[in-house]
């Protein structure tokens, strides 16, 4: 009963959500939104740029790859020299350079995987100045791209797409900033630690065992690394440890920080082009997909893996191996598709104790391209490239030349759609068979077999899809693994965004056609089917032979000892 509670209380806080935060992030990047305006005019004079002055889509991707690559110098060169800076009262030295690229360009990319743990690892200089920095602005960066490709659908032969650095300073002020600061003290309120005391070391007298217990400042860091779709934790057991998610509040909490903005920009984009109605479509594929990988995966989870019951151990409950035991095996299942489907990466079990199927849930949710609802911004832009593909697909069918939101979808706009919805597999699939070829990958992940294969798969496809989560198993902190990984972040990254922003740019130098009888709608039941269908096709003829190799032969290979 428990979970179903949990699930009405999410759906009822997420619709209210959508309306209201969806709304308000409309008024934002309209410029409607003036409150910390005292604060905006002077980033602006700084930058020397203004809302005025907008940008053709060349030249705010330009700002944008400007932006990262300077970030991304930054970070790296914050935590190379960290041993040499503030903050440090555990007196931890710089970390490796191919540790440390791995790590800059995880966090640059919205990705946060984590080839170290936190506590033993970072400084709190490093993971305040550096990192904590990042799980703001990357989420910034992907909702800026968003309004971009929203924009190409609501303006008119319009030459420009908004300006970059006005669209990143709005997100930071005005949405991210103010959220996360509220829930921050929510958390720290209800035990989140929060501190700069360094860590805290204790004898026990009466079994003579002494404990050192790492600290540090993670309950603020916590909220944005849900609400940004970040995932990255303070600590290296992330929100299954009690320092993160000390409660079950804190746990619900963390469901609608992570899904909160991604939910809520549908309404954000139904509100800006004009048409409440296209918005709530592509809810309605967000929801149809989620709704059916939670019950799924939970499910699967609730059920005996079948590895502990071939050790002759029969549990009553479902599969608890791996699970935080204040939260059980449904509810993280629930944050475990909230997580992979977001871009989020953040965990409160471990996922590589998931059964081969329920494991499969988690792993397929991010093979979809996370459209469901995938990260801050990043969902949208993908959601509506889907979208777009879906149309071309509607008009075929009906014979005349596809339109949505009186757009004709003609051959640029399919070419840039289709190279931005199949980068990702493509990324993912050639550097997993190059890392399962060779010696020095196939020396990653500690299990032989398919559960082997899957944590290999699993590993690249999180950082390809900038999710970051593990399964737990894969040794990531080898020069091997930080290469390849930082490159598939890179490119999983960039190779969606940049087509994306083209799109958006095309777009709004088209004028809008008058609607007839022959239009496809893009607004009904009919139209979400069809999205749903692309969105499972693409995903499925591209991964599914992986898929068969990995989870679905580990569950067919436990089948004779039933």
């Amino acid at each position: 009963m428990g979970f179903f509670f949990t699930l009405v209380a999410l759906v009822v806080t997420l619709g209210l959500t959508w309306r209201y935060l969806g709304s308000y992030m409309e008024a934002v990047f309209n410029g409607r939104v003036h409150w910390l305006a005292w604060i905006e005019r002077p980033v602006y004079r700084m930058l020397g740029t203004s809302p005025e002055q907008e940008q053709t889509w060349k030249r705010y991707a330009g700002a944008m790859v400007v932006f990262t690559f300077v970030s991304l110098v930054f970070t790296y060169v914050i935590i190379r020299i960290q041993g040499s800076l503030p903050l440090n009262p555990q007196h931890l030295g710089a970390v490796g350079s191919a540790l440390d690229f791995n790590t800059s360009a995880s966090f640059v990319t919205n990705t946060n995987w984590q080839n170290y743990g936190g506590e033993t690892t970072m400084s709190y200089f490093s993971q305040i100045g550096a990192l904590t920095v990042q799980q703001f602005v990357s989420p910034a960066v992907g909702i800026s791209a968003a309004m971009v490709l929203v924009r190409g659908f609501s303006r008119r032969k319009s030459p420009t797409i908004g300006n970059f650095w006005v669209d990143m300073t709005r997100c930071l002020f005005y949405v991210l900033l103010p959220i996360a600061f509220v829930f921050g003290i929510i958390f720290v309120g209800e035990g989140a630690v929060q501190t700069l005391a360094g860590t805290a070391s204790f004898h026990d007298v009466l079994n003579n065992v002494s404990q050192t217990i790492a600290r540090g400042p993670i309950g603020f860091m916590e909220t944005i690394k849900q609400l940004g779709t970040n995932g990255g934790g303070f600590l290296n057991a992330n929100s299954a440890t009690p320092f993160e998610n000390p409660t079950g509040l804190t746990n619900f909490l963390s469901f609608w920080l992570l899904l909160s903005i991604p939910v809520a920009l549908t309404y954000t984009f139904g509100k800006m082009v004009g048409s409440i109605k296209h918005g709530f479509a592509l809810l309605a594929v967000v929801i149809i997909l989620f709704g059916v990988w939670v019950g799924y995966t939970a499910n699967a989870e609730h059920q005996n893996n079948p590895a502990v019951a071939k050790a002759g151990i029969v549990a009553t409950v479902g599969n608890t191996e791996g699970k935080e035991v204040r939260f059980g095996d449904t509810s993280s299942a629930l944050f475990g598709v909230a997580s992979t489907s977001t871009s989020t990466g953040s965990a409160d079990s471990a996922y590589d104790s998931f059964t081969p199927i329920g494991g499969m849930g988690l792993l397929t949710g991010m093979m979809m391209g996370e459209v469901t609802p995938g990260g801050t911004g990043t969902g949208l832009y993908t959601l509506l490239i889907y979208a777009i593909l879906a149309v071309f697909i509607g008009g075929l069918m009906i014979g005349r030349t596809p339109e949505y939101l009186g757009k004709k979808i003609q051959a640029k706009e399919v070419k840039l759609a289709g190279l931005g919805s199949l980068v990702m597999p493509m990324v993912v699939l050639i550097l997993t068979a190059i890392a399962v070829s060779l010696v020095v990958g196939r020396a990653g992940p500690e299990n032989a077999g398919p559960h082997g294969f899957t944590e290999i798969l699993y590993g690249l496809t999180s950082q390809g899809n900038n999710n970051g989560s593990a399964f737990g198993g894969l040794t990531g902190n080898t020069p091997f693994y930080n290469i390849v990984g930082a490159i598939d972040m890179l490119l999983g990254r960039f190779g969606v965004m940049i087509p994306a922003l083209a799109l958006g740019g095309v777009l709004a130098e088209k004028d809008v056609v008058p609607e007839s009888l022959g239009t496809f709608r893009t607004d009904n039941g009919m139209f979400v089917g069809l999205t749903i269908g692309v969105i499972l096709i693409i995903g499925g003829l591209t991964f599914f032979p992986a898929i068969a190799l990995g989870p679905v032969v580990e569950q067919l290979s436990h089948l004779r000892f039933f």
